[in-house]
């Protein structure tokens, strides 16, 4: 029986379909299919029933499952104890936002796969938080304030924010200085989230609204220039426009509580390395200066 037939029926089974699966591993869909027909041809039992929309477990492709990938887990970390030198093999699957993956986390990840010739990277770039586990990735990298949650997390830096808004917006408008204030301006934002301010001592959270709203951070930049409202930003995105004063901070009394880079992953018993060694690539190359933004 082979380890990867297994392996390809526990991401199947994960992602529902075929097509996804393939679309993760990184192969071809009739290559997906010919490994969980040799693996069922073994196995002598159906272990998916395959419909038009996708494949769902059977009984007996539901106990295989689990068993399936806790063998696939140990097998992993059988090979890192004894490959040499540090190396890595296998596929690393990484979420990372769109606002700041290219330009401050590309770079280290493309290290990665110089110093390990064997290691497939594969990156999603999103500023939509992905369900890691129901999506198939190994771990995401998450800027902002990490909420409770079962997923396990390595802080990376801190990111500080500012509170800004367009000359032309305050000639208009005015500048908010208060938290009353604030509520009755208009705000570009990523949907319905709370923003979080100091209130002396106190971290308080207040509720903008604004009618121009996006899931990306640079596009959000894009709105504040163009005087379409207040923006809580990070603070190395818009460095040079607070620079070139195209874009002037407010609030000044109410600053933005630091926030952090993280890396998620799924709670497991069988912890990859990995994710450990991208944890401590990152940390390595945001030290010693503290990352503001990114």
């Amino acid at each position: 029986m082979e380890v990867e037939d297994m392996r390809t029926f526990v991401e199947v089974a994960d992602a529902g379909g075929i097509t996804s699966a393939a679309r993760r591993l990184g192969i071809s869909k009739s290559m997906v299919s010919r490994q969980l027909h040799r693996l069922e041809s073994e196995l002598g039992v159906q272990l998916l029933a395959r419909t038009t929309r996708g494949a769902s477990l059977t009984e007996a492709g539901a106990t295989f499952r689990d068993h399936a990938a806790k063998v696939c887990a140990e097998i992993d970390v059988a090979q890192e104890t004894i490959l040499p030198d540090g190396e890595l093999r296998g596929l690393l699957r990484i979420a990372a936002p769109l606002s700041f993956g290219p330009t401050h986390f590309a770079p280290v990840l493309v290290e990665m796969a110089r110093r390990h010739p064997h290691l497939k990277v594969h990156i999603n770039f999103s500023d939509h938080a992905v369900d890691l586990a129901a999506e198939g990735f190994d771990c995401a990298i998450r800027l902002g304030y990490l909420r409770n949650s079962d997923l396990k997390w390595t802080r990376i830096a801190p990111v500080f924010g500012t509170v800004v808004a367009s000359p032309d917006y305050i000639k208009r408008h005015g500048a908010p200085e208060t938290l009353a204030e604030l509520v009755e301006h208009q705000a570009v934002m990523q949907g319905t989230e709370k923003w979080q301010l100091m209130d002396g001592d106190e971290v308080v959270a207040v509720s903008p609204s604004g009618r121009f709203k996006a899931d990306n951070g640079t596009a959000l930049v894009s709105a504040a220039l163009a005087g379409l409202g207040v923006a809580l930003l990070p603070t190395g995105l818009i460095r040079e426009h607070l620079e070139s004063g195209a874009l002037v901070p407010v609030m000044a009394r109410h600053p933005v509580p630091v926030a952090g880079i993280y890396i998620v992953c799924p709670q497991t018993p069988y912890p990859a390395r990995k994710v450990r060694i991208l944890a401590e690539m990152l940390i390595e190359s945001f030290d010693p200066a503290p990352v503001s933004g990114g």
